[in-house]
């Protein structure tokens, strides 16, 4: 009877922390000064310092966990016939109202802070094909000349001589330099580990993903080694409170640019340099053609050898999950759904003018 009214409470609960969610969605000022930059520095970092120490995700155990409880009760229920479904969905939507609690105050209201342009002081403003072309030209030529510093010949394909784990050592050295300038950009207490689940997440097109109930940061540890620095920025952006990915990737190509070493500072130019010339694509087929014939052999292969890779774990189950993963991001205030990743380049042509 105990659990049949607690059910209940929780339900009604659901109801009201919906509402709530909506409505302080609004006030993105409130949500900057008393969550971002406060409730959120003080439970991030204890989770970080909580979980960081293991050398493998108690985020993904739990998530297993959670997907075999959910089966074997789905499996009970018809079993025993739909026996007590009524009490069975009340206890279900106990759990969502539990899970929606904890998402929203562990991580989610950092959805609704102020834009990012606000925090670092850059002037965010539509930019004309002339814009786009010259910061694309810019970061092209840093991107040819790291390149060549590493490689020694244009021709060459890159090879990240590194580990995983010196990766995510490394990472924390970026934003470290990066809090010089911009000190809200602080990173303290690692907490970043290889998904248990990088083959599932292959499948589903993605490189890493931050699990908002335990903090810890995720790389999908398949991906090619010539973008995981900046995987590993980005994911970490989330985890010091940026939850836009437009805003998370911006911050990790800072992080990863700010970085001493030369394979970071190659992976940032390389992520500008491929959302850019993408942009740059739609604005002016006729610049983007003779942008592309500038770039080094050696790292055209390195996009080449990075599009071969997932065009190997393309399934038709992907679509549909992306489709899933759209519809989230526009319920969490980012309308143009996944299409905010590409968002970067607004952000990455402010500060190169600034």
């Amino acid at each position: 009877m105990k659990n049949k009214k607690l059910s209940i409470y929780l339900c009604i609960l659901l109801i009201v922390q919906v509402i709530f969610v909506q409505w302080i969605s609004n006030y993105p000022s409130i949500i900057e000064k008393y969550y971002s930059n406060g409730i959120y520095l003080f439970t991030s970092k204890f989770f970080r310092i909580l979980l960081g120490w293991l050398p493998f995700s108690f985020g993904d155990l739990l998530l297993l966990i959670f997907i075999l409880y959910f089966f074997r009760s789905l499996y009970k229920l018809i079993k025993n016939r739909f026996k007590n479904s009524l009490e069975k969905l009340l206890h279900f939507i106990a759990i969502v109202s539990l899970f929606y609690g904890c998402f929203y105050w562990f991580w989610g209201f950092n959805y609704f802070r102020e834009p990012l342009t606000t925090n670092l002081g850059i002037s965010q403003q539509k930019y004309s094909t002339e814009q786009l072309a010259t910061v694309t030209k810019k970061i092209t030529s840093e991107l040819n000349n790291i390149h060549l510093k590493i490689a020694k010949n244009d021709s060459v394909l890159i090879q990240n001589p590194y580990s995983q784990k010196e990766m995510y050592q490394k990472a924390i050295d970026g934003y470290t330099n990066l809090a010089k300038e911009y000190p809200q950009l602080a990173y303290q207490y690692a907490s970043i580990k290889s998904s248990l689940m990088s083959l599932l997440q292959t499948y589903n097109g993605t490189s890493g993903y931050l699990n908002p109930f335990t903090g810890e940061a995720h790389v999908n540890d398949m991906i090619p080694k010539t973008g995981y620095p900046t995987t590993i920025c980005h994911e970490m952006a989330h985890q010091i409170g940026f939850a836009a990915e437009n805003e998370a990737n911006f911050i990790g190509y800072l992080a990863a640019l700010a970085n001493d070493d030369i394979y970071f500072k190659y992976a940032a130019y390389r992520m500008a340099f491929g959302y850019l010339i993408n942009e740059l694509r739609r604005h002016d087929k006729e610049i983007h053609k003779t942008i592309i014939k500038s770039v080094n052999k050696g790292v055209l292969k390195d996009y080449r050898a990075s599009s071969e890779f997932w065009n190997r774990y393309e399934n038709p189950i992907e679509p549909l999950l992306k489709k899933g993963y759209n519809s989230y991001l526009k319920a969490n205030k980012q309308t143009k759904g996944i299409q905010s990743y590409n968002y970067v380049v607004d952000l990455i042509i402010s500060y190169e003018q600034k």
